[in-house]
């Protein structure tokens, strides 16, 4: 077996990816990979192939971010059609009923969708990536197991009714923007929604428009964005010291507490709970770090490269 060839020498940082249509994150990790020739190369929360928009990667050492910023409130473009249910909840799966929105007026379609907004318990598709003992639920399914998924406590913030189409005289298409907690099914409020309306729904297309502070106007293709940060910056690239003090209030270090932070000592309380990007005087990002008591101490290090 010839040895594996070493990293090339790319500074840590994210990518800001607009996900192409027909790609899984693991192809979009794997591209990255490929043209960055590095292999700490993560995601941070999946996109369905089918879906497309912002995907956050993570390179090198800022792979230690990615657990902190995948959990952030999300924003998706999205169009639902009311009139037929598939077996994924979106039109790349299997027709599973139709039934005659006809008699839908506008009024009751926004009723429907304005009843998926707030708390909800919502049901994941069992086609989702929700681990069930171990293994993917849609593994699970496309196995031939028959998958019923729990419920799960997720959050509809705002959900903008736009444009609503009849393309046929029995479909209702309807244009939505979907701000929710991250871990909810935006083909989930597709299918409830049809179904509370007696005729079945299923999503026709989804986009990720922003999650957490991040924009997919500030993303880019992810070979564009993977050249721009071997190249030293560019469009959908942010430093692993901009990505931090985007995510987390910023706590500026002293010489003297840089050294100790870079070593895993703890230095004096910030006195505000959470996470802090904890910065040297050089710009660097040496750690996030997190009060305990009276000290701070490093919950994450980034070691100089």
């Amino acid at each position: 077996m010839s040895p594996r060839r070493p990293d090339a020498d790319v500074p840590p940082g994210l990518l800001l990816v607009d996900k192409a249509g027909g790609l899984t994150s693991h192809d979009v990790v794997a591209r990255a990979r490929r043209v960055l020739s590095v292999r700490r190369v993560g995601h941070a929360g999946t996109l369905d192939p089918m879906a497309t928009g912002l995907l956050v990667l993570g390179v090198g050492t800022a792979t230690r971010l990615l657990g902190h910023v995948g959990g952030h409130d999300k924003t998706y473009a999205a169009t639902i059609r009311l009139g037929q249910a598939t077996v994924t909840d979106d039109r790349e799966g299997e027709l599973l009923a139709t039934a005659s929105a006809a008699h839908l007026d506008d009024a009751a379609v926004t009723a429907a969708l304005a009843a998926q907004t707030g708390p909800l318990q919502q049901v994941p598709s069992s086609v989702s990536a929700v681990k069930v003992a171990g293994r993917r639920s849609y593994d699970r399914v496309r196995a031939g197991e028959e998958v019923v998924l729990e419920p799960r406590s997720v959050t509809v913030h705002r959900l903008d009714v736009h444009r609503i189409a009849r393309p046929t005289p029995d479909l209702v298409d309807v244009d939505v923007t979907v701000a929710c907690t991250a871990g909810t099914y935006v083909r989930a409020i597709a299918r409830d929604a049809g179904a509370a309306l007696g005729v079945g729904g299923h999503l026709t297309a989804l986009r990720r428009t922003a999650s957490g502070p991040f924009a997919v106007a500030d993303a880019a293709p992810v070979e564009e964005a993977a050249a721009a940060l071997a190249a030293g910056g560019g469009a959908g690239v942010l430093g692993l010291t901009a990505a931090a003090r985007l995510v987390f209030p910023e706590r500026t270090l002293t010489a003297e507490e840089a050294r100790a932070v870079g070593h895993g000592q703890r230095i004096p309380a910030t006195g505000v709970p959470g996470l802090h990007a904890a910065v040297a005087g050089d710009d660097r990002l040496v750690a996030l770090v997190e009060d305990a008591g009276t000290v701070a101490r490093v919950a994450v290090g980034f070691p100089p490269a």
